[in-house]
């Protein structure tokens, strides 16, 4: 399909008469003609677009040969009688049987998705439809459908992971990580679907499902004599939507048994930061309600000291990816220590992810990290095991 740019000439500020753009459409057709085979086929659909069916053609090649040359006509510049030149350009998809195995009209609307992808790649060019692609974001987009299902039948559950302090055992408090409790497939880990999330609408959705439930579960806590921290995920796209701070305060007013200072927001994906100066202001704003701000994947990214120095954080977390290894990776171990020394000098906290084992806590607490979190402590569990562990954690051997 070929779809004519911003210079169609059936635009009323080309101050074109009806006849001058039949004629225009008339040269235009000719020219295609001249570059296309007998057994090809040129039909104008109405307005601006024309359809061109391109038959036996052996190879890809083949027809990358054929596009070039209707482009190349498509450009000729067009003279009418009585009216300066016109210089017209064509976007055009192009789907291509039997790699892409569908009925005419299929193939049809494919190359329809192609023409518009055309025009937004910059127009005057030809993009051929990708059946894979197009597999992919059907299946993308029937997967965001069934999480917005999962959110409006609560599906969702949060599961929560202690951090406690390595020198005297405290629990400092919880992380609620997102888990989906799926119909036919059991409990799912946040991989299985935060991807699909991601960039999307649902994102800020499911994000302040997130805080809203993590604050309604520290009220029963508290209510039950249960005081400590609860952290949760924020993503850097949801952390800069118009309005965040309104829904945090609007939240934490809702919960006035939760104090905002025992309410912590883990930053993730902070590469994902566009607007640093906003990211910052919006932190600011926050912070003022209370709140406590922790960077969740410090170290993974090029600009950790950027952020460091720019946003107004609490806590670093050390990733799990370095903790894991620092055992017998010396260039991990490396690293850890460089980042506690990084939060000793800005004067921030620290904390470990990824504690596997009663090495790495006493690790982490030689090199001056004494919070940790990790299944060497306790894996993420349900809410209503909470109390239990954390009464049994005194009795339990610690790292």
């Amino acid at each position: 399909t070929t779809d004519y740019g911003p210079s169609r000439p059936d635009r009323s500020n080309l101050g074109l008469n009806p006849e001058a753009c039949r004629s225009i459409w008339v040269k235009v057709t000719n020219n295609l003609q001249q570059v296309l085979r007998a057994e090809d086929t040129l039909a104008r659909m109405g307005g601006d677009e024309f359809v061109v069916i391109l038959s036996d053609i052996g190879t890809p090649e083949e027809c990358t040969l054929i596009l070039d040359r209707i482009l190349a006509a498509a450009r000729q510049t067009v003279v009418l009688e009585g009216h300066p030149p016109i210089q017209i350009s064509a976007s055009v998809g192009v789907s291509l049987y039997p790699a892409d195995n569908a009925d005419p009209d299929t193939l049809l609307r494919h190359a329809d998705q192609a023409m518009y992808l055309a025009k937004q790649a910059g127009k005057n060019r030809y993009q051929l439809f990708d059946p894979e692609i197009d597999r992919q974001a059907q299946l993308h987009r029937l997967q965001l459908e069934w999480l917005r299902q999962a959110l409006l039948q609560r599906q969702f559950v949060l599961f929560y992971q202690p951090k406690v302090d390595l020198i005297n055992g405290q629990v400092l408090g919880v992380e609620a990580l997102i888990r989906w409790q799926h119909p036919t497939q059991g409990l799912l880990a946040p991989g299985a679907f935060l991807p699909y999330v991601q960039g999307s609408e649902l994102e800020q959705h499911l994000g302040e499902w997130v805080i809203e439930t993590a604050l309604a579960q520290a009220t029963v806590w508290r209510q039950s004599g249960l005081h400590m921290q609860v952290s949760v995920n924020i993503s850097a796209n949801h952390l800069l939507q118009p309005g965040f701070c309104q829904q945090l305060g609007a939240a934490l007013a809702r919960h006035p048994d939760v104090a905002p200072d025992q309410f912590e927001l883990e930053v993730l994906e902070t590469a994902a930061i566009s607007d640093m100066a906003q990211a910052a202001a919006i932190l600011h704003q926050c912070k003022a309600l209370g709140v406590k701000f922790a960077l969740d994947d410090f170290g993974t990214g090029y600009s950790s000291l950027t952020y460091l120095r720019k946003l107004p954080v609490d806590t670093l977390k050390i990733d799990q990816s370095f903790v894991r290894d620092m055992l017998t990776d010396s260039d991990d171990l490396g690293i850890v220590e460089g980042v506690i020394r990084l939060a000793n000098a800005f004067q921030r906290h620290v904390i470990a992810e990824g504690v596997e084992t009663l090495a790495h806590g006493t690790a982490l607490r030689e090199l001056g990290c004494r919070f940790a979190q990790g299944y060497g402590i306790a894996k993420p569990m349900a809410a209503e095991q909470i109390p239990t562990w954390c009464a049994t954690w005194a009795l339990e051997p610690r790292p």
